[in-house]
């Protein structure tokens, strides 16, 4: 009975827990009337099938007081060896219900003495049932609220590492701009007009939900071309973006990629002759394939400011807590190369 509780219990579709208490009990009460005959008195072995149905009421006590009352109340309290008497006290009053109700009615069951243990030897099982019960009952409840704080945590930190984002990134496309304005270069207005766009995109098209590829790919785009608008010809970037037609129909994390190309630009443009920064992506198959490449001057990389290393930082951790068990990260840091290839199982 409590195993095929428990079972169903655990499935979301299944009965509600009292629709399963109902049909367990309306089984055992009903059990004689089922299984013998009128001819038989419904006899259960010894046990008459009308005191087997009055005594299943008595279980039903036994087992919703203790499992319901007395056991969550006095145990793992200050006064945990009160529940040893009251425990004797249940288990008494049933057998002396039982032993009377017998005198009364079926007074010639007591005359056979091999009946005693199925008389009120159930009455211990119903109680130790009930305590299983109620300590199985318990641990589902409480892994249930720990995956539900577990579940809140991860959405916390999840919306801590976006917001982290918007301001790096911000910081990073402002330091651009800035450098554009003092240069008077005529290329200001576009890049505050593609700036716009992508402030758009994180506001209101990323916010607590997955987005389409697609549109990731595009920011991605506007945010190499904002830094070609600021370096021009100075550094040279190299960039394959190659997709599928069924990539509309997958998503991924916002702002995920990000981050390794900020990293290329800010790593990759100081202290060389000749910047280069090579960037492929590729879509086939459900999988995404992501690439990005830099060079970089060994002998002045020692200083970084505070705010170095948090795009990586925090994508790693997005990565690990959204893309567990379906990514691949490899970074490479070899003769003056600094190389990083992602490669993502998309949805």
């Amino acid at each position: 009975m409590l195993l095929l509780a428990m079972i169903v219990l655990r499935n979301k579709y299944a009965l509600t827990e009292g629709g399963i208490h109902a049909l367990i009990w309306a089984m055992l009460l009903l059990l004689p009337y089922l299984v013998s005959t009128p001819a038989n008195d419904y006899k259960l072995g010894p046990i008459p099938g009308l005191f087997f149905t009055i005594s299943g009421f008595i279980h039903m006590a036994i087992f919703y007081s203790n499992a319901f009352f007395f056991y969550p109340r006095l145990m793992n309290r200050k006064y945990w060896w009160l529940y040893i008497p009251v425990a004797m006290l249940l288990l008494f009053i049933s057998f002396q219900l039982k032993y009377h109700i017998l005198a009364f009615w079926f007074p010639d069951v007591l005359k056979n003495m091999t009946a005693y243990k199925f008389i009120f030897g159930p009455s211990v099982g119903i109680f130790f049932i009930s305590i299983i019960y109620r300590r199985v009952a318990d641990k589902i409840r409480f892994e249930k609220e720990q995956e539900k704080r577990r579940t809140e945590q991860l959405s916390t930190e999840l919306k801590f590492l976006r917001s982290q984002i918007s301001p790096h990134f911000l910081f990073n496309v402002l330091t651009n701009l800035v450098s554009l304005a003092r240069k008077k270069s005529d290329r200001l207005e576009s890049s505050l007009i593609m700036l716009s766009d992508l402030m758009r995109y994180m506001l209101y098209d990323t916010q607590g939900k997955k987005v389409v590829v697609t549109k990731e790919i595009a920011y991605l785009k506007s945010y190499i071309e904002l830094q070609k608008l600021r370096f021009g010809s100075e550094v040279l970037v190299n960039t394959v973006m190659d997709t599928e037609e069924e990539t509309e129909s997958y998503t991924i994390e916002p702002m995920l990629l990000i981050p390794f190309v900020e990293n290329a630009f800010k790593h990759g443009v100081n202290y060389l002759v000749h910047p280069q920064i090579d960037i492929q992506l590729s879509v086939k198959d459900g999988q995404l394939i992501f690439d990005v490449k830099n060079r970089f001057d060994e002998e002045n990389v020692t200083e970084k400011d505070e705010n170095s290393g948090i795009g990586l930082s925090n994508v790693r951790t997005r990565l690990d807590m959204l893309y567990r068990d379906k990514h691949t990260l490899l970074i490479r840091n070899e003769n003056g190369v600094f190389h990083i290839t992602l490669t993502l199982v998309l949805t």
